[in-house]
């Protein structure tokens, strides 16, 4: 048994298995199926959560077979991974599948981990809704006391004093522009590189804002094309298409009276951007197959890791919705160009690891705290995470030191600007040993005797080394 949700994916490539499964794997049960036979039988046996389904399969196409899956297990949230060639089939038979989610190949990996958390969510959430029918009724008071609490709790948990940054950080000032302009009900534009923190920021501005008691729905425009965008924002009528079974209520409906944050709107194509701008401008949607126009009030928080000025430069992308997005522009700063938040972020991924895997590991030795700051960190914070977890993993001891890092950071790092990136070969030198020292007196609990027999040095070298730098008092 396990307390991790449970997935099925369901893919006749071993390859296209095992690499969902490296993706979920450390949130998520990962069942794997090769065929519809095969799947069947592990949705007999086993509670599933979430079924994940390659379109192109031998004998029964994804879509057909999860057709015939909601009759007899209408429970688990369905989703279909396929190519774009795909599109009309899959259109065709997403409402009569009940289908969650499409998701095109090739996909990104936070992007689908993060489809299959919501997607994972909202079965929990069906299953209690379930359960609360067969139980007694909240009253009234009881339950809006409830709902105050969850509502208290988000507030605190997004608020912005939980956006890690040291004081000298440029983040500190991306973070009080957003403060300051979250109560006012204006678009605004998060830009930067994959992994800084995009999300997050958005999250807090919602949650302090005017808007904090409504929703907050998400998007990933760059995951979808574009009818199927279209319908997923803006909803659809019953025949809108082929497959269009039932009345569908969009993401900007959903939002109404909250926000609702467009991720990756860099991706999007020219024409999508033109009906984008029409709901923006007027205030209003139109499903897709309806003739009336439906009244909104959203407030808009959208992300791109592009650099949009060009974009529009380079026409591929329309002047007149940047200008109605980026009412208020906010460029969240690389990890590489703010090495102080290194450490406090780092601390702040440990705790959460050690909560996650049950380890008493208390923190860095200072060698490996060194050339983490010391590295440029190009996957940001999402790459400085997944490095961590991979420590925890392989640590034996209390202390995470340099022999746990991966190669690439402990041959790339260098050291940051005013910290020795022009000092003299002498000077690269001593402030290397120096952290070996450290590092060896950390994982040793400061016994001379050790370290000296580890380092090859006698306890009267090792302590002049000590007194090099400063070292004698710990020592």
């Amino acid at each position: 048994m396990t307390d991790l949700p449970i997935v099925l994916v369901i893919d006749d490539e071993v390859r296209s298995q095992e690499a969902l499964r490296r993706v979920l794997g450390d949130d998520f049960h990962v069942l794997t199926a090769g065929g519809a036979a095969e799947a069947e039988a592990l949705l007999e046996a086993e509670m599933v959560h979430v079924i994940l389904c390659d379109q192109r399969m031998p004998g029964t196409p994804g879509v057909r077979f999860l057709k015939e899956v909601r009759q007899r297990w209408p429970d688990p949230v369905r989703m279909i991974i396929s190519g774009h060639a795909d599109t009309e089939d899959i259109i065709a038979g997403v409402n009569e599948a009940g289908i969650y989610r499409y998701i095109s190949k090739p996909w990104e990996p936070d992007a689908l981990l993060r489809t299959v958390r919501d997607a994972a969510q909202i079965f929990t959430l069906q299953r209690e809704n379930e359960s609360a029918s067969l139980e007694i009724k909240l009253t009234a008071d009881s339950l809006e006391r409830v709902v105050a609490r969850k509502k208290t709790a988000l507030k605190r948990h997004h608020h912005f004093d939980r956006i890690v940054h040291a004081e000298t950080s440029p983040l500190r000032d991306c973070a009080e522009m957003a403060r300051r302009i979250a109560r006012f009900d204006i678009s605004v534009l998060l830009t930067g590189e994959s992994g800084t923190g995009k999300e997050l920021l958005a999250r807090a501005i919602h949650y302090n804002s005017t808007r904090a008691d409504g929703a907050f729905v998400i998007e990933n425009c760059g995951a979808l094309p574009d009818q199927l965008l279209e319908s997923e924002l803006f909803g659809c009528k019953k025949g809108a298409f082929t497959g269009a079974y039932e009345d569908r209520i969009g993401l900007f409906e959903q939002a109404n009276g909250g926000t609702i944050f467009l991720d990756e709107i860099g991706e999007t194509s020219p024409a999508f951007q033109v009906k984008l701008l029409r709901v923006l401008q007027e205030g209003e949607i139109r499903p897709l197959g309806a003739r009336l126009t439906r009244k909104i009030d959203v407030r808009v928080i959208a992300a791109t890791n592009r650099d949009l000025d060009h974009e529009v430069m380079a026409g591929r992308f329309r002047r007149d919705l940047f200008y109605r997005l980026a009412a208020f522009p906010i460029h969240l700063p690389p990890l590489r160009e703010r090495p102080m938040d290194v450490p406090l972020l780092a601390d702040m991924l440990v705790a959460e690891a050690v909560k996650a895997f049950g380890r008493p590991v208390r923190g860095f030795t200072d060698g490996a705290m060194a050339l983490m700051r010391a590295y440029d960190w190009p996957g940001n914070v999402r790459e400085m995470q997944n490095e961590i977890q991979r420590m925890m993993a392989l640590a034996d001891g209390e202390w995470l030191d340099s022999g746990l890092l991966s190669g690439r950071i402990r041959g790339q790092a260098r050291p940051p600007d005013g910290e020795g990136s022009a000092g003299t070969l002498k000077d690269r030198v001593e402030m290397l040993e120096e952290g070996i020292l450290r590092e060896a007196l950390g994982r040793h609990s400061w016994n001379i005797s050790r370290v000296a027999q580890e380092l090859g040095l006698s306890r009267v070298g090792l302590r002049g080394k000590l007194v090099r730098y400063g070292l004698e008092r710990a020592g």
